[in-house]
């Protein structure tokens, strides 16, 4: 019994090895930088952080390296207010997000991607305007939903300044119709979009300067 229970014990660390090195390998991590170009204390997260008052770092990053995983970094505690989701790269400049980060957290291999328009532009999904809950109007940088990705809630007459004018190539609508303008203060050349995926926004592609609900 007693060369048993030593053999038991190591069988069972070599299975449950690999379930925790795979958890490891897994797990999302991001750096935040109080000036651009990575410079100046730094802090890394691998967890959500509902306010980054805990850590210090409280409307005080400027730049970040995502290292794994996908994070949904927001304005205001509690992963409230204007939001953008970014997957792992470097971000020399948060411009539009420049010391006002509050909160933020990983959202995982499809994050807030699911089931969420004139209407000759892009394609509506089949589980259009899906209650998977998130932000109803998620814009991306590229076609197809790629890119750097910005939640909106309200709505925001200039997207300079939240560094994302002139870059929406693709969106996903997950409800209401929201009005979407190339010029600022919803003026110039308009679409209205319902609730749908829309992977390519084509002639109005890198024009959107600002978007409002309209129903």
């Amino acid at each position: 019994m007693k060369k048993f229970l030593p053999r038991l014990l190591n069988a069972a660390l070599a299975l449950a090895a690999p379930a925790v090195f795979a958890a490891a390998a897994h797990a999302g991590e991001v750096t935040l930088y109080t000036h651009d170009n990575f410079g100046g204390p730094a802090v890394t997260v691998r967890d959500q952080v509902p306010d980054l008052s805990s850590e210090g770092f409280n409307d005080r990053a400027s730049s970040v390296r995502v290292r794994s995983g996908r994070w949904q970094l927001c304005e205001n505690a509690n992963f409230d207010g204007h939001c953008i989701v970014l997957g792992p790269g470097e971000y020399r400049k948060l411009e539009g997000f420049n010391d006002v980060l509050s909160s933020l957290r990983e959202v995982g291999g499809d994050g807030d991607r699911g089931d969420r328009g004139d209407r000759g532009h892009g394609r509506r999904g089949e589980n259009g305007g899906g209650g998977r809950g998130g932000a109803p109007i998620v814009l991306y940088s590229q076609s197809r939903f790629n890119g750097a990705e910005l939640e909106l809630r309200d709505d925001t007459r200039k997207l300079d300044r939240l560094d994302f004018n002139d870059q929406a190539g693709s969106v996903i609508i997950r409800e209401g119709s929201w009005q979407l303008c190339d010029d600022a203060d919803f003026r110039g050349k308009c679409v209205v979009l319902s609730p749908g995926r829309y992977d390519n926004l084509r002639d109005m592609g890198d024009r959107i300067s600002s978007v409002r609900r309209v129903r």
